[in-house]
């Protein structure tokens, strides 16, 4: 509950210690990690500085010598200690007093790790797609390694003996140790602000898996994910594989190695252009060859060569088809002309006048109906008779 104070009724000091020791004495007895920055024994106690891995607090912890040495741990251990935090009042002094300490060991260290891999993986931030591409040729390199390090060495002289044009933005920081996770974040948002660095390469040597933890620190993964400049992870040797391995950009074996996936070789490129140059060249001349040889063969063609013959040819087909087609049209009126002729004395055979220039009349009523026998005359009915070249009317006479 919150003192009621005012300046007309403040409370001493005794009473606000009194508070802030009743206050954290509420606290119970609790786990604490931290790293042993600094030891110091005194008969049978032991005190202790215990450092916050990645933020710059620290704690004193106060412990006896046999918790101490139950464990042992050195300056710069790891370490889990079960706690119970104290309050003086009478010196204004908080301390942590120690009840067992445990060594915070390279199994331990590893399930943690493999914890929060499978959280960021659940999160997103290793996926593919999230990943940019790395510009083809940076003009300038933000690089973040340790103070005057051999890495820093072997990524600067490898990337401008393949290309001497190449610039640096280097921010040199703690690679290892309580410190490092925190100097790498915050010299990575620097280069990441920078409008003129094109990529960001963090880079370190090899070492044991405590050395490389800071390169698995959550707020530093974090930070890398959410930069807008494309980052390279270059930390360790081949087989080590922090975690930021996992969220940059592009992982690179050793500093070497992301020295040349960054940083084309000048000399490489310009012996790959000459060679496109080359077989460009090569494919042009061979398709001009193709065509003039083409073009030859068009032009060595007798319609090309000799046009006025191919004219002529062309003429001599046309008489020759012309007098097929007067041949054919001749005999075909000479064969209807037979036909006609037959048809004409067939006919001629067949004509009522050629019956009538034998001697025969046909006979007709008023109706002009053909009479066939007498029996269809009556007495006194004008009859007509008709003769080959004539005709006459006549009467019927009675019997």
């Amino acid at each position: 509950m919150a003192l009621e104070t005012s300046a007309e009724a403040p409370v001493p000091v005794r009473t606000v210690l009194q508070a802030v020791g009743g206050w954290i004495g509420k606290l119970g007895r609790i786990w604490v990690e931290g790293q042993i920055a600094e030891c110091k024994r005194r008969g049978n106690t032991v005190f202790l500085t215990l450092r916050d891995p990645i933020a710059a607090v620290s704690a004193q912890v106060i412990c006896s010598r046999t918790v101490f040495e139950a464990v042992n741990p050195a300056e710069g251990a790891r370490v889990v200690i079960f706690v119970k935090p104290d309050f003086n009042a009478t010196r204004g002094s908080f301390a942590l007093t120690a009840l067992e300490i445990r060594a915070v060991g390279v199994g331990e260290l590893l399930a943690r790790i493999e914890r929060l891999r499978k959280q960021l993986a659940t999160e997103g931030l290793f996926a593919a797609e999230r990943k940019r591409a790395l510009p083809f040729l940076p003009g300038v390199i933000g690089l973040v390694c340790g103070r005057e390090s051999a890495a820093e060495r072997d990524v600067v002289q490898n990337a401008q003996r393949r290309r001497p044009a190449v610039r640096f933005r280097i921010e040199q920081s703690a690679v290892q140790g309580p410190h490092a996770a925190g100097e790498v974040m915050e010299a990575v948002r620097k280069l990441d602000a920078d409008p003129e660095v094109e990529v960001i390469v963090i880079t370190r040597g090899g070492g044991s898996l405590e050395d490389l933890l800071p390169f698995s620190d959550e707020d530093l993964l974090r930070a890398v994910a959410a930069c807008r400049t494309p980052v390279v992870s270059a930390i360790g040797h081949e087989q080590d594989t922090p975690l930021l391995d996992y969220v940059a950009d592009l992982r690179a074996s050793t500093p070497t190695d992301a020295a040349k996936r960054i940083v084309p070789d000048v000399a490489e490129q310009l012996a790959l252009v000459t060679q496109l140059r080359d077989r460009a060249r090569r494919s042009v001349r061979g398709w001009l060859d193709r065509e003039g040889a083409w073009l030859d063969g068009v032009r060595s063609r007798p319609a090309i060569a000799d046009p006025v013959r191919e004219i002529e040819r062309q003429a001599e087909q046309v008489d020759a088809l012309a007098r097929r087609a007067r041949q054919c049209v001749d005999a075909s009126l000479h064969r209807a002309g037979d036909d006609l002729a037959h048809m004409k004395a067939r006919l001629l055979s067949l004509s009522p006048a050629a019956t009538l220039r034998r001697g025969y009349v046909i006979a007709q009523n008023a109706e002009g109906a053909v009479v066939r026998s007498a029996a269809e005359v009556t007495p006194g009915e004008e009859l007509l008779l008709r003769f080959a070249e004539d005709e006459l009317i006549v009467t019927a006479d009675t019997e």
